[in-house]
């Protein structure tokens, strides 16, 4: 049988469509598209230099994931965030990043420690620098470290979901310098707990994290 083990030493190419794709998620997670804005999807063609066939490529995978909605007379319309499902959203992230980072605790090794502390040293960076604006996607990358570090594909990949709704709905609540250092001080306690490898007190740390930006961000959208 041939040796085809070389395959998987291929880097992989993002087609145009995921790249079109990455660029839409990324444009409607920083809320430079946002809730109710038409996307003139000949516009983002000619702005990326790609043919439409792509774009409606991506656009079809980001109906699915509930980002965009297809309206007739209307076209493609940034999905508006539904505040009623946001408490189910709150709740279905305390349970899943509790667990997340409990699995992880019992992978827990240097490397992912020293990733953790330098998103945590980016985010303070920012902080004393009075910037606000790199501290969304910091966050969602300290999260995301968290999930990968459990080691469940699936759990990684609601997190991810997870992120990306919150990240949308705090574009009406934008966090303050006090909550972004409560969020960091939030940050410190879970790495300190996978630290000591207590995987309980990480647990814990991450739920107490979740339940306070929740109670955060759905009084600030009172």
């Amino acid at each position: 049988m041939a040796d085809n083990s070389w395959a998987t030493r291929l880097p992989k190419v993002k087609s145009k469509a995921e790249l079109v794709h990455e660029t839409l998620r990324q444009a409607i997670a920083d809320g430079d598209l946002r809730p109710g804005q038409r996307i003139n999807m000949d516009e983002v063609s000619r702005n990326l230099g790609v043919s439409k066939i792509p774009v409606r490529e991506a656009v079809k995978r980001l109906e699915s994931e509930g980002l965009v909605t297809s309206q007739l007379h209307a076209g493609v319309i940034v999905s508006e965030v539904d505040k009623t499902e946001m408490r189910g959203v709150f709740l279905a992230r305390e349970a899943i990043e509790a667990l997340a980072t409990q699995l992880a605790t019992e992978r827990v090794d240097d490397a992912l420690l020293a990733e953790l502390e330098r998103v945590q040293n980016a985010m303070r960076t920012e902080l004393d620098r009075g910037a606000t604006d790199r501290l969304p996607e910091l966050n969602s990358e300290f999260h995301r470290i968290l999930s990968s570090a459990s080691g469940y594909r699936i759990l990684a990949e609601l997190t991810e979901q997870l992120l990306m709704t919150i990240r949308r709905y705090r574009i009406t609540a934008p966090r303050d310098d006090k909550n972004w250092r409560s969020v960091v001080a939030e940050h410190d306690a879970i790495v300190e707990a996978l630290r000591a490898r207590d995987a309980e007190a990480a647990a814990a740390a991450a739920r107490a994290h979740t339940t306070s930006q929740a109670g955060h961000e759905m009084t600030a959208n009172d």
